[in-house]
């Protein structure tokens, strides 16, 4: 399983998404594949992916994907993340 976390430069924000994702992952005993990138690049990096994470402001950026959005309100809240994962990922 592949899931994306995307912020606008693919570097700070969606790197810390990334590592709480793979926190609440390891949590929920869910082997995936969590990969970071811009938005720019998402057609790319999620082509394969089930899951794409990301923020409210940059959903309309994504494009046509078959990955299952995941909108994170606060990346720093592994409950939010916990939650809005399970419910994806059934």
């Amino acid at each position: 399983m592949k899931i994306v976390a995307i912020c606008g430069a693919g570097v700070g924000t969606s790197g810390i998404l990334k590592v709480n994702a793979e926190r609440v992952l390891k949590r929920l005993d869910i082997d995936a594949e969590v990969t970071a990138s811009d938005v720019a690049g998402v057609a790319d990096a999620a082509a394969d992916a089930q899951v794409i994470l990301t923020s409210p402001e940059l959903v309309d950026k994504i494009g046509k994907t078959f990955a299952d959005v995941v909108i994170i309100e606060n990346y720093f809240d592994l409950d939010e993340l916990e939650r809005k994962l399970e419910k994806a990922l059934g």
